[in-house]
């Protein structure tokens, strides 16, 4: 059961033009082979172009096609060794202080930076999610065209680029000891604006309703390399965390100039106070201060936040599915999305964004098709005839949980968890028809007409 070799032959269809045609296929491989350890591996990239409507980004960028790959052929393999893929996983994962030099042939257009695993969560996510879903136990139904079965996987994902993705912030002190945040990072939904505000709240020992924040425009605020690659938490926020820093420093340098005391004697204190061991003084005083004739100035602060060391989210997502093997439907009656994200700084957008990329897979997984003619004419240009998930196609069970572990690298011990969320779906369904029905299947979606066509190959 201890995985010796792994090869992956990834071709990318990118249409006629090759945006995205490189990082792409690459992130497919970056972000699936770190998964299981492995002394030999091989990847092999192929592009080609062709005559169909253009490609680009999406939410994962690559990673769902490489974890399903890999994911489905790991477990494909542990079945024909009489193995339980749980097993197999457990010896064969990732977990904390690996080095993965593979890293170093996987940057995207340029040579990456190997990474040792800093913070892992997988041990304690596998261990809940099969309790959770009862693992070990075989469900079966009272109707005998309905099968049941379980799938899991491991997932990861990373928190922007190391050595490439920059952001930096600026924090002033306002008149009325309030401060304006300025982050060049853009809220897509993901709740980035939170973050960055709550981090800088945390630090300055404020309420968030006295941070207020400046995003995204490009005359005001400084520079932020962009909202892409899971990359907001960790380097707008950590840029956000970094100038809030260097305000701390300066709010207690004037305090002890107000105080008479020694910085180092000088401590900040909700709500909004500078605390010596004689007295204290108010963010607003200091406000008055700094901003009147006599003072130093307003105080403001710029950081900027890079680094060379990744810190990478990890999940285990479970699934139970019902297959009608008379018609081919396959129903999601359970799904846990467990996910290390470090330490979340705000649990309730991080459990939104877990759901919302899970659904948006299974999506992908069971329904979504682009068909194309001879031609590379999209004949389904349409939400009537492109069918996405609905709210009657939740899973019969759906749950999300925080799996906290603390990142030495991420601001508050923080990582990514948007795109991750992508991951785990088409692998763990195909993984759960597997066990249910006897058939692998190798393409997505797995429609009903796909499911039965397999099935009579038995």
């Amino acid at each position: 059961g201890q995985l010796t070799a792994v090869y992956m032959d990834l071709k990318a269809n990118t249409g006629p033009y090759d945006s995205h045609c490189l990082t792409v296929p690459i992130n497919a491989c970056s972000k699936s082979l770190p998964l299981f350890l492995c002394d030999n591996v091989r990847f092999k990239v192929t592009t080609y172009y062709s005559n169909i409507p253009p490609t680009g980004a999406y939410q994962g960028y690559g990673a769902p096609q490489g974890s399903f790959a890999l994911q489905t052929a790991a477990a494909e393999l542990s079945n024909q060794l009489g193995l339980n893929y749980l097993d197999f996983i457990e010896k064969n994962r990732v977990g904390d202080g690996v080095m993965l030099e593979m890293l170093k042939c996987l940057g995207e257009g340029r040579e990456g930076i190997p990474q040792r695993v800093s913070s892992c969560g997988l041990e304690p996510a596998l261990k809940k999610g099969s309790e959770m879903i009862n693992w070990r136990k075989k469900e079966t139904s009272n109707d005998p065209d309905i099968k049941i079965g379980k799938g899991v996987v491991i997932i990861q994902q990373g928190s922007g680029l190391p050595g490439l993705d920059a952001a930096n912030a600026e924090v002033k002190m306002l008149g009325d000891g309030s401060f304006m945040l300025l982050i060049g990072g853009t809220d897509l939904g993901t709740g980035l604006d939170t973050v960055a505000v709550k981090m800088a709240a945390e630090c300055l020992c404020v309420d968030m309703d006295k941070i207020d924040i400046i995003a995204a425009d490009t005359d005001v605020t400084p520079f932020d390399v962009g909202a892409y690659a899971s990359s907001g938490t960790y380097f707008s926020g950590g840029a956000a965390l970094n100038a809030a820093e260097k305000m701390k420093e300066k709010i207690i340098e004037v305090a002890s100039e107000i105080l008479k005391e020694n910085k180092s004697k000088i401590k900040l204190i909700y709500p909004g106070t500078a605390q010596g061991e004689n007295g204290s003084v108010s963010f607003a005083k200091i406000a008055e201060y700094t901003t009147t004739g006599t003072g130093p100035g307003q105080l403001i602060s710029t950081a900027c936040f890079t680094t060379d060391k990744a810190s990478i989210p990890y999940g285990a997502h479970f699934c139970q599915v019902a297959v009608n093997i008379r018609t081919g439907e396959v129903k999601i009656q359970k799904y846990y999305a467990l996910q290390d994200c470090g330490t979340p700084v705000n649990p309730e957008l991080a459990l939104g964004q877990i759901y919302g990329g899970a659904l948006k897979t299974i999506g992908h997984s069971l329904y979504e098709e682009m068909i194309l003619d001879k031609n590379g004419t999209c004949l389904n240009p349409n939400f009537l005839d492109y069918k996405v998930p609905m709210i009657n196609d939740l899973p019969e069970d759906f749950k999300a949980e925080l799996v906290y572990t603390n990142d030495p690298f991420g601001p508050y011990g923080a990582k990514s968890v948007s795109e991750i969320a992508c991951n785990g779906a088409a692998p763990a369904i195909s993984i759960a028809i597997f066990d249910a029905a006897g058939i692998w299947m190798r393409k997505w979606p797995f429609t009903p007409e796909s499911i039965l066509k397999e099935l009579k190959k038995l």
